[in-house]
């Protein structure tokens, strides 16, 4: 699913590749394991909350140890630390000894050097490669190179729409173009309620938005050669798009620009939203007191027409994978671990329990993954989602233009509107930063 030859900016790779000569496991507080009946385990934050999340994987790491003797220390990370918190590891040598990334990480992480290669031989210890759903593997490193993680959750974006407050405002099927949803949403905001949800300062979601736009405008961020091309005139008109939501259409309310932390989804479970843009989110609308029946799921919108390959791409391929730190002390127990995690009973359990799709074949037959919801991701990821760039400075991307989004959307918040020379000019300084590194 990549479409542009890999390029690294040789800066980066080199300060990349410095920082992993002391990744691995540590010994100190928040390390690895340096006993073969201990593990350290970074979780990302899945579920509605930390605690949620501990309380979901803690019997799961119970059972792991009762089969193995195997004893897991858990810590859950938001995702607004997650990145840092790794790239901090491979520098100080106090990394854990099993991570969750996101699947976008996958490529850039590789390039530290950090991560424990899947070759065949590590592959046999998990019941082997064709296990895995290949579009899932798709993210998980460099197309040349052994895949540096292995899928954990897979999932897709869709829209939700609240089904009380569409039927209060006479609506009475959700958008399927852009256009449908600018239309829609002034319908819909009035009275201090808002049509569509945003995480204007999560740099990450910020990016999965931007780049699906990017797509149906038949543009990429980066050029035939792998170098960053965000001031491309399709990019700019894309990137503007997004923010205009707010800034022009005024269907997203303007504090959504602070936004980083799932609050859209609180926003919409309190009903002061009727449309939101997320991944597998029925968890957390069920923890907020939302019942299936309240909430519809549909394809994320394309500019006309239906979803599908091209220029109709309406998701990026998402997910999160599941990592082991090279230089672990407990490599034997760390892949263990991995096997645990990625078994058929296991994807069942927490997939199910997380609402996202198992990347492992045998667990997708289960008939949890055949809810309207799960049907509509499936459908996305098998025929109209797109990997994004799998380049080694994708974390530098996803920071550069994710804060040149979140930037724009501060504007937008304070009531100023955004032309395209203000696009433009953000997207440069994301271009500039890129070339620095």
């Amino acid at each position: 699913m990549r479409s542009i030859r890999v390029v690294a900016s040789s800066a980066a790779v080199i300060s990349l590749l410095a920082a992993a000569t002391a990744c691995g496991g540590g010994e100190s507080a928040g390390g690895g394991s340096s006993s073969p009946k201990t593990l350290t385990y970074w979780a990302s934050n899945q579920g509605p909350s930390l605690e949620a999340d501990k309380k979901i994987l803690t019997p799961e790491l119970k059972k792991f140890e009762k089969q193995t003797g195997i004893k897991v220390k858990l810590e859950v990370v938001p995702w607004s630390d997650l990145l840092t918190r790794i790239l901090t590891a491979t520098t100080s040598g106090k990394g854990p000894d099993v991570l969750n990334i996101g699947n976008t990480w996958s490529s850039s992480l590789q390039a530290t050097g950090a991560l424990l290669p899947w070759d065949d031989a590590n592959f046999a210890k998990v019941g082997g490669r064709d296990r895995f759903v290949e579009s899932a593997l798709g993210s998980t490193g460099a197309q040349d190179k052994d895949p540096a993680a292995l899928p954990l959750y897979s999932m897709a974006y869709a829209l939700y729409y609240n089904k009380a407050m569409f039927k209060e405002a006479g609506i009475e099927k959700p958008p399927a173009t852009w256009a449908e949803v600018a239309e829609t949403g002034k319908k819909l905001s009035k009275d201090g309620k808002w049509g569509l949800g945003a995480e204007g300062s999560n740099l990450s979601n910020n990016i999965h938005q931007v780049f699906v736009l990017a797509k149906q405008h038949g543009a990429d961020f980066f050029d035939s050669e792998g170098k960053p091309n965000f001031t491309d005139d399709k990019v700019v008109a894309s990137v503007k798009q997004y923010v205009d939501m707010m800034a022009k259409d005024k269907i997203v309310a303007p504090g959504n620009a602070e936004y980083s932390q799932n609050q859209s989804l609180s926003d919409f479970s309190k009903s002061k939203t009727a449309m939101v843009l997320w991944q597998a989110a029925a968890t957390t609308f069920k923890s907020q007191g939302m019942k299936d029946s309240d909430w519809g799921v549909a394809p994320v919108p394309v500019q006309s027409g239906k979803p599908g390959q091209g220029e109709q791409i309406n998701s990026m391929v998402a997910g999160i994978n599941i990592a082991v730190f090279k230089n672990s002390k407990n490599l034997d127990g760390a892949t263990k671990f991995v096997k645990f995690m990625t078994s058929d009973e296991e994807q069942k359990l927490l997939c199910k329990t997380y609402g996202s799709i198992p990347p492992v074949k045998a667990a997708q037959g289960d008939a949890a993954f055949n809810r309207p919801e799960l049907e509509v991701l499936k459908n996305t990821l098998a025929t109209s989602a797109s990997a994004l760039p799998q380049v080694p400075n994708e974390s530098q991307f996803e920071t550069a233009v994710g804060t040149a989004v979140k930037s724009l959307f501060a504007k937008a918040a304070g009531g100023a509107s955004i032309s395209t020379a203000d696009v433009k000019a953000e997207l440069t300084k994301a271009e500039q930063q890129m070339a620095s590194q």
